[in-house]
Parts: structure tokens; C-alpha cells; sequence
């Protein structure tokens, strides 16, 4: 399975946290939001298909994350959790840690925010682009 999630820059993005990775809805980014990549994005946790999310509750799932930048591609891994909510209306964070709450998408990623190519952040930082947030699970 796999679902597609459209989100623009921001001249706020720093994408320098070292424990998550954030897309967001909101349109307004302040330079402590360290961990967000995109803003004004499609979707939000409340928003999947449920399929998607009864699929991201399977603890066996193993999910891929593509972020495409222009000519760029980011990937991380990461897991589903029985215990997620998937209820934010505005949010997805995915984590390394196995910190749950409505915003989390997925847990026990292998990367997170501090780890995108400098160059895809410098593209991220002029809110004219546009970027693909891609989950796949199997």
C-alpha cells in the first residue's frame, strides 16, 4: 500500500532535530519548529484512509518514508505500533523513539529531521517548492 502526501516549504525549515521528522497542515512556521520538513501538507494523522491507518496499527508492518525534493529522495524506516491514535487534525511526526500520541505516524525510525541532505533543506527553505511525502507499507 501506498499513499502520497503534498506539503510546500517554508523559509522557517531548519530540519535539525535528531528524534523526529514533522509534516504539518499549518501554513505558519516558527524556526523552533526544528523537526518540521513541510508545511501546508494534504493530510494530517486524522486524515488517512482507514485502511492506511489499520494497516500503521499492525506492530508487523514495516513502513518506508520517501520525502522527494525536486531531484532529491530522503528514506526512512520504521514500524506500526498497536497503540497509535492517528487522530491529529493538523499533524504527522514520525519518531525514533516509541513515543506515542495523536501526531505520531510511526515509531522506532531509523532516521529523523537532522539527517536530510543539506540541499534538500536549502530547497525546503523557499516555500515556492513543493515536495512529496510517500508512505509504503508491507
Amino acid at each position: 500500500m501506498k499513499f502520497e502526501i503534498e506539503f510546500s516549504g517554508h523559509e522557517n525549515i531548519r530540519s535539525n532535530h535528531q528524534k523526529t521528522i514533522e509534516i504539518t497542515k499549518e501554513s505558519h512556521l516558527t524556526p523552533q519548529g526544528d523537526c518540521i520538513v513541510g508545511v501546508n501538507a494534504k493530510y494530517s494523522c486524522a486524515d488517512l484512509p482507514q485502511d492506511l491507518k489499520d494497516k500503521l496499527k499492525n506492530p508487523d508492518s514495516s513502513v518506508t518514508f520517501s520525502i522527494k525534493v525536486g531531484n532529491d529522495e530522503f528514506i526512512i524506516k520504521g514500524k506500526g505500533h498497536p497503540d497509535l491514535l492517528l487522530t491529529h487534525t493538523d499533524d504527522i511526526v514520525i519518531r525514533k523513539s516509541n513515543f506515542i500520541c495523536p501526531r505520531t505516524l510511526a515509531v522506532n525510525c531509523d532516521k529523523a529531521s537532522d539527517l536530510l541532505p543539506r540541499s534538500m533543506v536549502s530547497l525546503l527553505q523557499n516555500p515556492e517548492t513543493i515536495g512529496t511525502f510517500t508512505i509504503t507499507i508491507e
